[in-house]
């Protein structure tokens, strides 16, 4: 029989007769799996086409309008990365990409400040395509209360209020948008689009192009294929919802094969994150799912740390060397050794 990850529809959550096994299936979808497909979410078709285009306007400007807002420049992890520019375990991952944040002041450093406040800033934009700003600031109010209804079915699911998660996110939340595009493999070149690696946040809401296949999610060992279903979004849990379950809900691991030479891949993840500074709860579960619990992933390259922001740091530091070095260079990780 061949594998396949869960299709689950959010809209069974609004009838009383079918919300308890929606709720059921959501958590033992993510305890299983850690990544299943979300219909039913009413996000509406036409700004998914609107995220889709947009992004493809963005990926056909000259080099020179893209590299305006290259990351580089930017401390806080914001803007454009060219092809070649961001790894994963350490190689590089063929892709070109935004990354764009909440739009806040930087945080002065200071001896009291945790190093995490530099993932806070401005976004880079664009100038050439101011389409991109309105576009992706829809994109991410819509997606925020997907993931917001997501987390209290979760909440309820695992036998705790709704509201349990709500205090880490505040008025603050970290989260986090890539505007990615996958461009074809090249003779001698490398497959990996991205990867092997688990999200460091709380859930990913992942939309696809149409047709685009390239995902795989580690599956009892081996890899297996996620191809994008129309009309629906990849949905995986981050690090922080496998530290509050104590395991129980799994964080897993996955990647993203290049496309075939000649071809491209769109690909918008949304990684729903709380505030920078907030710990995230250990919940006690019921007993019944406590023991089906294996506790938290141990990885001295990749511990999990309960405090986000301490979190998404090792993981943007690691990812963007080159940023790094040019405004954080007490942050490499050779350096924080030898500290």
């Amino acid at each position: 029989m061949t594998d396949h990850l869960p299709v689950l529809d959010l809209s069974l959550a609004d009838d009383p007769a079918t919300a308890a096994q929606f709720r059921e299936d959501l958590r033992e979808a993510t305890h299983d799996y850690g990544f299943f497909y979300l219909v039913g979410h009413g996000i509406d078709p036409a700004l998914t086409q609107d995220v889709i285009s947009v992004s493809r306007e963005f990926f056909a400007l000259p080099e020179a309008e893209k590299l305006e807002i290259e990351n580089v420049t930017s401390p806080h992890y914001r803007g454009y990365t060219r092809v070649g520019g961001e790894r994963t375990q350490g190689k590089v991952d063929w892709r070109e990409q935004i990354d764009i944040g909440p739009g806040r002041p930087a945080v002065p450093a200071g001896p009291d400040v945790p190093d995490y406040w530099v993932l806070q800033g401005p976004n880079l934009w664009p100038a050439a395509l101011p389409r991109v700003r309105q576009v992706v600031e829809t994109w991410n109010q819509t997606l925020s209360g997907v993931a917001a209804r997501l987390l209290a079915e979760w909440a309820q699911s695992l036998g705790q209020p709704r509201d349990v998660f709500d205090g880490t996110f505040g008025d603050a939340p970290a989260t986090l948008t890539k505007i990615v595009r996958y461009p074809g493999r090249v003779e001698g070149g490398t497959d990996q689009g991205v990867g092997w690696h688990n999200d460091a946040g709380v859930l990913t809401l992942l939309l696809v192009e149409p047709g685009k296949a390239g995902l795989q999610v580690e599956r009892r060992g081996e890899p297996l294929d996620a191809p994008p279903i129309d009309g629906a979004l990849i949905v995986n849990i981050g690090e922080m919802l496998e530290w509050a379950t104590d395991g129980y809900l799994r964080a897993t691991n996955h990647r993203v094969l290049a496309p075939e030479p000649g071809t491209d891949r769109i690909s918008v993840p949304y990684f729903h994150n709380p505030a920078l500074d907030a710990v995230f709860p250990k919940l006690e579960l019921p007993a019944e799912l406590a023991a089906r619990a294996p506790g938290v992933t141990l990885d001295e390259g990749n511990p999990i740390l309960g405090v986000y922001g301490e979190n998404a740091l090792k993981s943007r530091v690691r990812a963007h060397p080159d940023v790094t070095e040019a405004h954080h260079p007490h942050l490499a990780p050779e350096q924080r050794r030898s500290a």
